[in-house]
């Protein structure tokens, strides 16, 4: 059967009524709550657009866990192998967080709104679950909870112009990966220099919802002289810039050194977190495999709803977990996770296509240029 049976058990967002309203052409589900999935004809002009102007998204399925009181500090810690004591007031942190086996439970996006009060925007898992059963568990002084906070992000390269005209110049001053404030009907929102593509932009994580709409009206009428529409992650920038999917490319049975989040982990024994050991394991035998781009011929590939092998010669090396058509580069994008041997840029590979059809192919590096 075609389409998202809607019920109550997958949540609507502040943003929804005015999603709707413009013409969205799908849903899917990101922790219980709807993400739009297309509004342009095709994902091609939904591409280009994204590259040149400036689209608003409803990104609320970006969840926050918040935690709270004395021990907030420690009970993040022990969830991740980033050191977030070099984290400061106004910093966003992207931080791997693991099992006891070193296997990716979630990647948020940290911020640290005081010494004893954080957000994690999640991916697509029960981080609030885990939090919570941590803190219950180590006996921690701290409050979990899901805020009544929605991000609507706006992104392009015409993102800070609309932005700034709308909230002031101070805007401009917000780096990446740190968040400002702006003021909003008497209210003081939270403005982060981020979002899920590699064109620019920012995220206004907007507390109370009763406010969604005012909010997605006051930008969308402010962005009418730059050109803005309605849009949502694209899949296409997405792969080309090498920008990993929580349950598609990675999973709890994959670890931080595998997916390039190497970088975020200590390992040197300095810092203590569930699955350290683990951890410093993996990171003394190395990696058999690790995630990589493939460009690959043919037409323009189909929907890639289960793995498609990656191989060489009669040999699996790898699967691809997210593929797209690439107007830009000509040729079909895929992420894969392949294995060590094979791994170099420039490995030629053919790939099993889920239509039956076999392509040629070729490893890149992430993000594609």
């Amino acid at each position: 059967m075609d389409g998202l049976n809607m019920s109550r058990r997958i949540r609507r967002t502040p943003y929804t009524d005015r999603v709707e309203q413009n013409g969205v052409r799908g849903f899917s589900v990101v922790n219980h709550m709807l993400l739009p999935k297309a509004f342009q004809p095709t994902l091609e002009e939904d591409y280009w657009h994204l590259r040149a102007h400036v689209q608003i998204w409803d990104v609320s399925c970006q969840r926050q866990v918040q935690i709270a009181g004395p021990d907030a500090a420690a009970l993040v810690q022990l969830m991740t192998p980033r050191n977030i004591a070099r984290a400061k007031i106004g910093d966003c942190f992207y931080i791997p967080i693991i099992d006891a086996q070193g296997g990716m439970i979630n990647d948020p996006v940290m911020l640290k709104l005081a010494e004893d009060r954080f957000w994690l925007s999640i991916a697509d898992s029960d981080v609030l679950l885990y939090a919570m059963g941590l803190a219950l568990g180590r006996g921690q002084d701290v409050a979990v909870s899901e805020p009544d906070v929605s991000p609507l992000a706006v992104q392009g390269p015409k993102a800070e112009d609309l932005l700034a005209e709308l909230f002031g110049a101070h805007i401009r001053d917000v780096g990446f990966f740190k968040y400002g404030w702006v003021d909003f009907q008497g209210t003081r929102q939270l403005i982060a220099r981020s979002g899920y593509s590699r064109q620019g932009g920012f995220e206004i994580y907007l507390e109370g919802g009763h406010l969604g709409t005012a909010l997605w009206d006051t930008i969308w009428d402010a962005g009418q002289a730059h050109n803005i529409t309605p849009g949502c992650p694209n899949l296409i920038e997405r792969i080309e810039g090498g920008l990993l999917s929580y349950g598609n490319e990675f999973t709890r049975e994959n670890n931080p050194f595998e997916i390039g989040h190497g970088k975020f982990c200590v390992t040197d024994g300095s810092i203590d977190y569930i699955g350290r050991k683990a951890l410093q394991d993996i990171a003394a035998k190395g990696v058999t495999r690790e995630m990589r781009g493939v460009t690959f011929d043919g037409g323009h590939c189909p929907t890639c709803s289960k793995p498609w092998p990656v191989m060489v010669g009669n040999k699996r090396v790898g699967q691809i977990t997210s593929a797209i058509w690439s107007p830009r580069l000509k040729c079909n994008v895929g992420q894969s996770m392949i294995d060590r041997a094979f791994w170099d840029a420039g490995q030629a590979v053919t790939v099993q296509v889920q239509d039956g059809s076999v392509s040629n192919g070729i490893v890149t590096t992430l993000p594609m240029c």
